[in-house]
């Protein structure tokens, strides 16, 4: 077995030995009394609001695309996120399905830099997001995030650092673009040096060739495309939202109270948490960290099964919409050539 695959199938068991460690230890007799009053409507609303939010995801692609000239479908914008969630499952951090989007955007019929253009500005969008919510959550649960112990502080202050850097990037090759330019293909040309190969080599050129596709995107947005850009901003924000509120209502579905706001504020730094690159999809660390915040207010008793099923919902059943993407996206690749 290679390393790949091993780092792979590691991160989902100590996934798995994590929840069942989880579930053991916060399970007893009153747990009982918890599940005889479990609404199995709230679990398929919690599902059914995964769907909304990728389609919100969907929106935002379309609309970037438009703002960019590119009347992109739905139905493809949706696929792209739909199969981009398998690599993002298995790539370190929460995120790390951007190439296939670049892809599917690609083979709708855009220029690689800018479906990178498209791409990338979502993630700017999202990065502008969560650093005000972060900064909202720090405010106002500093004392409960203090708590949790300075490695916990530590990893949402470098996480909120990442996003102001990548957001300062993108801001100056968008202002700089010719500068920028310079210094990514000098570091490129020196990583050739030391490590040659083929597929280093063909990067350099390709990024040689559409980077400056990449910036004219970013230049577009900043102008005639800014209308693109607020649309975007909007259903980003709407889209963040929906994920967060489906901890609310599997909370319901239990017969607890929804604890929108500290539900939303724990999701926040969750987020956060998970975007350090430390094992595929965060398996282990955004268990750890919904546990050690929803402890605060969930009972022990049913902490565990919610825990579970926040995880099935809001990862494992990304894997298995990503893989009926991944599926779908091959079949279609493979009629193709036939």
């Amino acid at each position: 077995m290679d390393t790949r695959k091993l780092w792979i199938y590691g991160s989902f068991a100590f996934s798995a030995i994590v929840l069942v460690i989880i579930l053991f230890s916060t399970f007893n007799e009153e747990t009982f009394q918890y599940l005889k009053h479990f609404n199995i409507y709230y679990l398929g609303l919690a599902i059914g609001l995964r769907f909304i939010s990728f389609g919100l995801w969907a929106q935002r692609i379309k609309v970037l695309c438009l703002a960019l000239g590119h009347k992109i479908t739905f139905q493809t914008c949706y696929l792209a996120v739909i199969a981009n969630l398998l690599v993002a499952a298995i790539t370190p951090s929460s995120a790390g399905g951007e190439p296939i989007r670049i892809h599917e955007l690609y083979k709708s019929g855009m220029k690689v830099g800018d479906a990178t253009a498209v791409v990338i500005t979502e993630r700017f969008l999202d990065a502008i997001i969560l650093v005000i919510l972060a900064v909202a959550a720090l405010l106002l649960m500093w004392d409960v995030i203090v708590g949790l112990g300075d490695a916990f502080v530590a990893v949402i202050f470098l996480s909120i650092g990442l996003l102001l850097f990548f957001d300062l990037v993108l801001i100056l090759a968008g202002k700089y673009p010719v500068q920028v330019k310079t210094r990514i293909m000098r570091l490129l040309n020196w990583i050739g040096r030391r490590f040659p190969s083929a597929s280093i080599t063909k990067l350099i050129t390709r990024t040689d060739e559409e980077y400056d596709h990449f910036t004219s995107g970013l230049v577009s947005f900043a102008g005639c495309g800014k209308a693109g850009v607020m649309q975007g901003f909007f259903f980003s924000l709407l889209f963040w939202i929906s994920e967060f509120v489906v901890a609310s209502v599997i909370l319901m579905g239990l017969g607890l109270p929804p604890s929108l706001g500290n539900s939303i504020f724990a999701q926040i730094i969750i987020a956060l948490v998970s975007m350090i690159p430390l094992t595929p999809g965060a398996s282990g660390i955004a268990e750890i960290s919904a546990t050690s915040l929803y402890a605060l207010f969930v009972p022990t008793a049913i902490l565990g099964v919610f825990i579970l099923l926040w995880r099935l919902i809001m990862f494992y059943l990304n894997v298995l919409l990503g893989l009926v993407g991944t599926i779908l996206i091959v079949k279609r690749e493979v009629t193709s050539e036939n």
